[in-house]
């Protein structure tokens, strides 16, 4: 009978080299899924790993999806280092989206001269509280009936989605839109950083908050509070800490950054509301916090991994014919590995012998 031993000293050379290995993992996966599939691996790889890098075109459109998921994923990381298991960044992010895009369209009904300079910390402010709104419903039932957040956050993503289609299908449908499910085109919209790129600068936003999450987490006595909290419960309540605090201020704290996600998407490179407004950001964005170690420098770099293995599947769908749910499967992969990895730092595999 085999079991799993606490090892005496996890190595920590290994836990931050674990998520090297399980990107090495899900390249050979990878590389047996192409064969498998009957498509040549080498120009599979190239596809996933090379051409979301060739050009400044494609590192502007990596950017651009990277900037949603670092931003979804450092409200997720605040919560998991606070042991508050948000699970519905993607439901955060679609009610932000919603926010800004009815205040933007609202703007452009009514014919509200604004530059984008102006709008753009109006639609951060208003995906924030379309974001923190949502996210606070998840507290509040967690912190008066003990509901988990786990199923509370999910569920909501569903009503969210149902809200979303709602809107378009009905009051905010555009009514010279052809009948189609979408609202008017705003005028107003994200400031680009360069003329001919949809990259905005909601990019430097996200980076500037990397910096502030990672003095907050690391620099404050707030900050050290809620890491305590996730790490040693018993001893963060020994200590006079407050677990009902931990829970909302990590909530609507991640609830707020993947609002602005939200706001940034929809008021960026789309420009109007539709019913697909995410493409699973706010689902992938746990990905990216646990690759990138619930740390905000971290969460950078997993963010732009995952933006990789976004565009390489949209690169792979078109170019070579291969289909759509290989990024979801390489997503898993990943993280699996690295759960995998995870394991066997912190233990190891040993025989139990019998009586």
């Amino acid at each position: 009978m085999w079991q799993l031993e606490a090892r005496p000293a996890p190595s920590r050379a290994m836990s931050y080299a674990s998520p090297v290995v399980a990107l090495v993992m899900t390249v050979v996966v990878a590389f047996v899924m192409f064969v498998a599939l009957g498509a040549d691996p080498v120009r599979g790889l190239q596809v996933f790993l090379i051409e979301p890098w060739n050009g400044p075109r494609a590192l502007s459109e990596l950017a651009l999806k990277s900037t949603s998921l670092v931003l979804c994923a450092l409200g997720l990381a605040l919560c998991y280092r606070s042991n508050v298991w948000n699970i519905g960044a993607e439901g955060q992010y679609l009610m932000g989206g919603i926010a800004a895009g009815g205040l933007a369209m609202w703007f452009t009904m009514n014919k509200v001269g604004m530059s984008n300079w102006a709008f753009m910390p109006l639609a951060a402010l208003a995906g924030m509280l379309g974001g923190a709104f949502w996210a606070s419903i998840t507290a509040l039932l967690r912190d008066r009936f003990n509901a988990s957040e786990i199923l509370v956050s999910l569920m909501l993503v569903y009503v969210a989605n149902h809200f979303l289609s709602y809107l378009v299908f009905g009051p905010w449908k555009d009514p010279m839109g052809f009948n189609f499910p979408q609202t008017v085109n705003f005028d107003m919209g994200m400031p680009r950083m360069l003329a001919g790129y949809r990259l905005h600068w909601g990019t430097v936003v996200a980076l500037v908050l990397v910096v502030a999450v990672w003095l907050f987490m690391a620099r404050t006595y707030r900050g050290y509070q809620l890491q305590v909290g996730g790490l040693a419960p018993a001893a963060a309540r020994y200590a006079g800490f407050s677990a009902r605090s931990a829970l909302w201020s990590s909530m609507l704290v991640s609830g707020a950054f993947a609002g602005m996600a939200g706001a940034f998407e929809v008021t960026g490179p789309m420009g109007q509301l539709i019913p697909h407004a995410s493409t699973g950001y706010g689902f992938t964005a746990i990905i990216v916090a646990f690759v990138g170690r619930l740390h905000p420098v971290g969460c950078v770099v997993a963010s732009v991994l995952l933006s990789m293995f976004l565009i390489g599947g949209e690169l792979a769908q078109s170019r070579i014919g291969l289909p759509s749910a290989l990024t979801g499967i390489f997503q898993g992969v990943l993280l699996f590995s690295l759960l995998a990895c995870d394991t066997l730092i912190n233990y190891r595999i040993r025989r139990k012998v019998g009586a």
